[in-house]
């Protein structure tokens, strides 16, 4: 089972890609507090991030670089999820990929499963 980590500040949101992502066959986790999402990945060691780019207390594309600047979690893959296409800058810091908002379930699920790998 892959394990994702939602990192967004939109509780309906969330809640909807958790049920989404369950039904696929996900393990997910979240977190909207963007300190807390370095100490997540170390913890619970997801197979990749699902972040969305603008958080009420932080830019996911600062918690990226922080993410690629920290060696013992720095190639964990992170896709950046957006309704502004931001895609290049999102490659440029680090992404492995970046998905526009609004999207399908299927594009959702065949981005994390393309970047993901089985612990």
């Amino acid at each position: 089972m892959l394990k994702v980590l939602i990192v967004d500040d939109d509780h309906n949101m969330v809640r909807l890609l958790t049920t989404l992502l369950t039904l696929d066959g996900f393990e997910v986790i979240s977190e909207a507090r963007a300190a807390e999402v370095l100490p997540i990945i170390y913890n619970e060691r997801p197979d990749v991030v699902l972040m969305d780019v603008h958080l009420h207390d932080a830019d996911g594309l600062e918690i990226l670089s922080r993410i690629r600047a920290d060696a013992g979690i720095a190639r964990t893959p992170v896709i950046i999820a957006s309704g502004r296409d931001v895609s290049e800058e999102c490659r440029q810091a680090g992404a492995n990929d970046f998905i526009l908002k609004p999207y399908l379930p299927d594009q959702l699920t065949e981005a994390l499963r393309k970047f993901a790998t089985p612990s």
